[in-house]
Order: structure tokens, then C-alpha cells, then sequence
């Protein structure tokens, strides 16, 4: 059999389900999951292999009208990640339908040009005669090659969706070695981890008002690793959320993430966090660079 390789990048608006389709794909925890929009700040990289080809996923952020400088790096992202991969997967949540954010992606998408794939997303929640009139209507917005019906949540129809993505990936060798699973440092998925964990264990604004930071990633000699990571909070009153009374709040956070990050690495994990106030953190450079983003400013 021929060697395939390429590039495909998920694309859709917030809460679509990006990143459990990345995951389900990939059989792995590599992007973080929560029930909040707006949860993937930066472009990760899941790699699935199917026969001879090596599919490399691009799970982007989803596509929003930014305010801060933060919100433009992550739209940014989204776009590259569209731009520089050989076809794009239009994620849509059948659900919710076609809002006017998905008008706008799928219009911009069929301006750009490229292959361009339709996912219907969380069927599992739509009668099946409703997807049939969504599906013609996004089809006049923009040329899909192909569309597929699926549940990234229980793994309906994603079989037929890897076997396709494998045939489409154009002849050339394999970019990362087959037992790879992703291109995201282990730092910044120690980063991530936690931050998924404040997604999951926080309310209203706390998890849009922080960032975590790994400091220090430290191999010991027995084979573990020591990892202290900094939560930045944007206000006073998000520190004290998230330590909790006497830290019950942290201590909970940190051994969730780092549960986590073990079972991910496969070997022990000491984790460390600290919280530090720092107003307008999202406006700053050097931040989201720590992110994994470009400054678009």
C-alpha cells in the first residue's frame, strides 16, 4: 500500500464538539473537553493513523467575534489552522443548527477555496428528518465534497469518517513517527490539563479570566516527573474561587489534573500549582506566546 499524509483541520464555531471529535478520533485525551464554549484556546495537532496514511487533525478554536487580544490570537489560529491544512472539516452542531456564526464560517470557508468536507455533529440529539433540510441549506452556502452524519460523543459514524479522511490524505511519507499521538508539548498539555480541570470545577467567568503556565518540568531519577504550574486569574475574587476554603478548591483541581497528565504519560507525575493574580494577562504578548499563540496585534 501507498504512504498517505496530510493535513485536515476542524473548524466550526464554539461549542460544536471539536475536541471530543479530536479525541474520539485519536483514541486519546489531547484536547480539553468541557461543556463551555470557547474552551480550545490554541491549535492542537491529534495524529490518527488508518492503514498507510497518517491523518494529522487540527483541532482550531472555535470561530467567534474576538474582543480581546486574546480572542483575536485564538480566531487567528482557527483560520491558519484552516488555511495550511489539504481539506477542512465544517464541524456543525446539528442541534443548535445553522446560527448566524455558522453562516459566516461556512461563507468565508467557500471563498477560500480548498476541499471542503460537511460533519454534522451530535445527530444522536436531532430526529433524522431535520438533518436532511439543514444539510441543503448549508450546501448552498458553501460546496462540500462530502458529508457525514455523526455522534463524536458515542462514536457513531466516525469509522466511515476515518476510513475517508485516510483515502483523501495525498500520497508522501509520514511526518511523525506512527506511535505519536500529538505535536503538543507535554508542558503545555500539563498546562492544558489543568485548565480543564478549573473549566470542569469552577462557574460563570472564573475559566475565561485564567491561564496556567508550566514553570518548572522536572525529570526525576525513579522515573517520574515533578511539574510546578501558575494559574494567572485576572481578578482578586477568582484567586479566592479557586483556592477554596483552606485550598480544598486547588487541592482538588491539581489532583484531578494530575491523575490526568499520569495516566496520559504513563508513569507518576508530582504536580504543584500555585494562583497569582495578574490583571489584563490577556492582553499581554508574552502571555499568550505561553499559549501556544501568535500575537496578532
Amino acid at each position: 500500500m501507498t504512504a498517505r499524509c496530510g493535513f485536515a483541520a476542524i473548524v466550526g464555531a464554539p461549542n460544536a464538539g471539536k475536541s471530543t471529535l479530536l479525541n474520539r478520533l485519536t483514541g486519546a485525551k489531547l484536547s480539553i473537553v468541557s461543556p463551555k464554549a470557547q474552551t480550545t484556546r490554541m491549535r492542537v495537532l491529534g495524529i490518527l493513523m488508518r492503514g498507510e496514511s497518517q491523518v494529522l487533525l487540527v483541532d482550531t478554536p472555535g470561530i467567534f467575534r474576538p474582543r480581546r487580544r486574546l480572542d483575536r490570537a485564538m480566531v487567528a489560529a482557527a483560520w491558519t489552522g484552516a488555511t495550511d491544512a489539504d481539506l477542512v472539516l465544517l464541524l456543525v452542531d446539528a442541534k443548535t443548527g445553522l446560527t448566524e456564526q455558522v453562516r459566516e464560517i461556512a461563507a468565508r470557508l467557500a471563498e477560500r477555496g480548498g476541499v471542503l468536507w460537511l460533519v454534522l455533529n451530535k445527530v444522536d440529539l436531532v430526529a433524522p428528518p431535520a438533518l436532511l433540510p439543514l444539510t441543503a441549506e448549508l450546501g448552498r452556502l458553501a460546496q462540500f465534497a462530502e458529508t457525514f452524519m455523526v455522534s463524536a460523543a458515542t462514536g457513531d459514524g466516525l469509522d466511515r469518517l476515518a476510513d475517508r479522511l485516510g483515502q483523501a490524505m495525498p500520497e508522501g511519507p509520514h511526518l511523525y513517527p506512527d506511535d505519536e499521538l500529538t505535536d503538543l508539548p507535554d508542558r503545555l498539555l500539563a498546562a492544558e490539563l489543568v485548565r480543564e480541570q478549573i473549566f470542569l470545577q469552577t462557574h460563570e467567568e472564573v475559566p475565561y479570566g485564567t491561564t496556567v503556565e508550566t514553570e518548572t518540568w522536572q525529570e526525576r531519577k525513579d522515573g517520574s516527573v515533578r511539574v510546578e504550574a501558575t494559574i494567572y486569574v485576572a481578578r482578586p475574587g477568582h484567586k479566592a474561587i479557586l483556592i477554596g476554603e483552606r485550598g480544598a478548591r486547588i487541592r482538588e483541581i491539581g489532583a484531578r489534573a494530575r491523575a490526568e497528565l499520569s495516566r496520559l504519560l504513563e508513569r507518576p507525575v508530582h504536580l504543584f500549582l500555585n494562583v497569582k493574580e495578574r490583571a489584563g494577562w490577556d492582553e499581554e504578548a508574552a502571555r499568550l506566546r505561553a499559549l501556544g499563540l501568535e500575537d496578532p496585534s
